[in-house]
């Protein structure tokens, strides 16, 4: 019997894979997991509840499978796809154009579509999501890069979550007697967490990593500290709040118990 998770991507378990499967092992949730360097095959794909699939290229899946997918989140299951080099567009993910990509909430560029950012950018819910999942998102936390993408027009889509980037520039203050740092934060926030319907299934976009580099301070987000191990999977120590954001938003998508 397969578990009710598929989750494929991340390079591998001994490298960011290990975050998210010590994670879903700390979570007591059965999964399945397939490398970034497999190809997935129809027999992975049978009678599971939600995919993830996170920095795993298109390549390693053909249409006719991704369709099979398609079909299965139609019929009520979840799909999330999250952030990285190879995911979305990327260098290699190549998402754009594919059935799976057709049912995600946003557009995904032809060309690449990575955000790498030196400077602080911070995560933070939409207005109307400001107590999602009851979480203190009143000091949000930061991450270093995404994957660019806008919203689907004429798609009943919902963007939960924004990056916000801030720029500092050292301004010279006399009264301070020296120079000190001021934050530009009027570029336009991205989209982070784009969720919609597919029929009787949830997708969900995530911009951002589950794993470094990419995702900065928002790994260690929270004032406790959670440690995990799936088998066969390096150890993770990561923060409280990271782990719950994890937990509400796959239990929510794939209807988890």
């Amino acid at each position: 019997m397969p578990a009710p998770i598929l989750y494929c991507g991340d390079t591998n378990l001994n490298g960011a894979a290990s975050y998210l499967a010590g994670l879903m092992t700390h979570f007591g949730w059965a999964f399945d997991y397939v490398p970034s360097h497999l190809d997935l095959k129809l027999t992975d794909v049978a009678a599971r509840k939600l995919f993830i699939f996170s920095d795993y290229p298109s390549a390693r899946v053909s249409e006719d499978l991704q369709r099979v997918i398609v079909a299965a989140v139609a019929a009520g299951a979840g799909f999330v796809m999250i952030g990285g080099w190879e995911s979305f567009h990327g260098m290699g993910g190549d998402w754009d154009g594919t059935p799976v990509g057709d049912i995600l909430p946003v557009e995904i560029s032809d060309c690449d579509d990575r955000v790498n950012s030196c400077h602080t950018a911070l995560l933070g819910p939409r207005i109307d999501f400001d107590n999602l999942w009851e979480l203190p998102w009143e000091c949000p936390p930061s991450i270093g890069g995404w994957n660019s993408f806008e919203v689907k027009e004429n798609f009943d889509a919902t963007v939960m979550l924004e990056i916000s980037p801030l720029t500092p520039y050292r301004v010279y203050d006399p009264d301070a007697g020296g120079y000190v740092l001021s934050w530009d934060d009027e570029e336009s926030p991205y989209p982070a967490l784009v969720v919609s319907e597919h029929s009787k299934g949830m997708v969900a976009a995530f911009a951002s990593d589950v794993a470094p580099h990419w995702v900065g301070g928002f790994v260690d987000w929270g004032p406790e500290r959670v440690k995990a191990q799936a088998a066969g999977a390096s150890a993770i120590e990561v923060g409280s709040d990271y782990a719950q954001f994890w937990k509400q938003l796959l239990s929510w998508v794939g209807r988890l118990e």
